[in-house]
């Protein structure tokens, strides 16, 4: 029998996959990682993409059971936190990083305690400057404010891992050593979502993740 992945998280997961069949997982990473394992480990894997863009941890939260529990999946990969920040700023309705982690913190152990034996894989939330991140109608300078918070929603994220004993995949280090100011949208199209050559990045370090774990 095969194995279920399951590639959890918001827009950056969800990529524009189709809500009616799990083998059209979107542009992503999520597609770029199934391709490479179903290569590599032919009818090893079955692989499940339940990304929503928009979602904050909490909303991850919500529904715990129809999307991350009920499918029962061996392995679990869970990017979130951009939203946490990104809707403070455009909306005023964020979360603070200490309800970040302890929703996350509340999130893996249910989902632990639920399926004790899952394999569970903590992506770090990243930025680079671009145009969703430089400013607002609000904030004449968006950036500094933004990756700050980023960053500490990447650091919550790294102690919900260490708390639990999970493999935590760096991402924003590795996004700040190809950026190139002179081509600031080459691998985050608007300082968030990944293009196609940033969604690669990723794959490369979750597969790099999941062949120490699997």
């Amino acid at each position: 029998m095969s194995k279920i992945i399951l590639f959890q998280g918001d827009s950056i997961t969800d990529a524009g996959r189709n809500r009616e069949r799990d083998d059209m997982r979107g542009r992503g990473y999520a597609t770029m990682v199934s391709g490479e394992l179903g290569l590599a480990y032919p009818e090893q894997y079955e692989f499940l993409n339940r990304g929503i863009s928009g979602n904050r941890i909490l909303d991850v939260y919500a529904r715990i059971k129809a999307d991350i529990i009920n499918l029962r999946p061996d392995y679990m990969s869970l990017l979130i936190g951009v939203n946490d920040v990104w809707h403070e700023f455009i909306g005023h309705n964020g979360v603070s990083t200490d309800k970040f982690e302890k929703i996350y913190s509340m999130l893996i152990e249910e989902i632990k305690e639920a399926l004790p034996d899952i394999k569970i894989m903590i992506l770090e939330p990243f930025a680079l400057k671009g145009s969703a991140t430089t400013s607002t109608e609000e904030y004449e300078d968006l950036y500094t404010p933004f990756r700050a918070d980023v960053l500490e929603k990447a650091a919550a994220a790294r102690r919900v891992a260490e708390k639990f004993g999970l493999p935590f995949i760096e991402l924003q280090s590795k996004f700040d050593a190809v950026y190139n100011p002179e081509f600031p949208d080459y691998w985050l199209f608007d300082g968030v979502h990944p293009s196609a050559a940033g969604h690669a990045l990723i794959t490369k370090e979750w597969i790099k993740t999941f062949e120490a774990i699997r």
